[in-house]
């Protein structure tokens, strides 16, 4: 009798056994911290601090140009030389017309001292005495105008030396050793600062409106700007923010920005291209979940959250910003929480299910 009551139990529990369904295999997220910073990617163009194309002043024939096309030049640094033989003939002749002057001059006051002495006693007329002063005063005029006429001279002799205004990098020669120049020649050969540059870049105006609100200090702004190279890789000195232009561009509606980044290697050259990348200074974290996370009914949003015995809850959330398919969650979740991501459509509140963590 009880050989057969247990065969029977074990009958009835090998049926049940295989009567039971598995539990519902769902893929769950465990909440965590991330950074949340905010991050803008832009294209910006590289240009010099400084820039300037050697013009030649004066007229003849370049006599020796005294640089190596493409490299570093010191301020001040003779580049040119045109000649000046005819500019020192010049200076000579404004020389003489100066002591010619001069003299001219030292001549008509000894006349003027003459005629006041004889003025005194009625020996001249006052109209004589008058001429007299008329022509001092313009032997005065003629001094100055040689004087004018030396230092121009003197300027356009320099001027046969044509220097750099400051340290940089020169670029290719654009004329040879005599090649007759002037004024309407065009630029001679081009200087450029790089060991610090600018990066240009345009920002549409809707996205500057919210930094506007909140005011831009260019002295202290809370955003900094990094390069990303051609290569993919970051360029390792950060940049600063030095000029937001006044106006919105009218063909484009956007603003430009210019960032200074230094470049002591002079890896960065001007004219290329590059990504900037704009972060705040000051990191900010949070908790972002997948989007394939999130539902919606007529209440709002909410999450499907499974706790410690694996059973199913409904989870409401106040939702952020989306961005690259993560989803910022502003209240509602914790850290460690785990969420249920894919199988949502197999479960629901207060079922167990056998959770696979991604």
């Amino acid at each position: 009798m009880k050989s057969l009551l247990a065969s029977l139990m074990l009958v009835f529990s090998i049926t049940v056994a295989a009567t039971e369904k598995p539990l519902p295999a769902v893929l769950v997220h465990k909440v965590v911290t991330t950074d949340l910073t905010p991050t803008f990617k832009l294209v910006g163009r590289i240009e010099a601090t400084e820039r300037v194309n050697l013009l030649a002043r004066v007229s003849g024939f370049l006599e020796e140009r005294l640089f190596t096309e493409g490299r570093d030049i010191e301020a001040g640094q003779i580049l040119f030389r045109i000649e000046k033989a005819n500019y020192e003939i010049a200076l000579k002749q404004a020389k003489a017309d100066l002591a010619s002057a001069k003299a001219a001059l030292k001549n008509a006051q000894a006349t003027l001292n003459r005629n006041s002495q004889l003025r005194q006693r009625k020996a001249i007329s006052q109209a004589q005495l008058d001429q007299s002063v008329a022509d001092r005063d313009q032997a005065k005029a003629q001094v100055l105008k040689a004087e004018a006429g030396l230092s121009k001279a003197a300027l356009d002799l320099s001027y046969t030396e044509v220097r750099s205004p400051f340290s940089g990098r020169i670029g290719k020669a654009q004329f040879s050793v005599g090649d007759l120049v002037n004024t309407s020649s065009g630029p001679l050969a081009t200087v450029v600062k790089i060991d610090h540059v600018y990066v240009e870049m345009s920002v549409s105006e809707k996205l500057m409106l919210d930094a506007r609100r909140k005011g831009i200090d260019l002295d202290n702004p809370p955003v900094a700007p990094r390069l990303m190279l051609s290569d993919g890789s970051i360029y390792e000195q950060p940049g600063s923010f030095n000029f937001i232009s006044p106006e919105v561009d009218r063909n484009t509606d956007t603003i430009t920005l210019r960032a200074a980044f230094p470049n002591p290697k002079y890896l960065l050259l001007p004219g290329e291209f590059v990504h900037v990348e704009i972060k705040r200074k000051q990191a900010e974290s949070g908790i972002q979940i997948p989007q394939s996370a999130v539902q919606r009914d007529r209440e709002g949003y909410f999450v499907l959250r499974v706790d410690a015995e694996k059973r199913v809850s409904m989870q409401r959330v106040e939702m952020g910003p989306q961005a690259g398919g993560q989803w910022q969650v502003l209240s509602g979740l914790n850290v460690g929480d785990l969420i249920i991501t894919e199988g949502l459509q197999k479960v629901k509140s207060g079922i167990q299910v056998n959770a696979v963590e991604e």
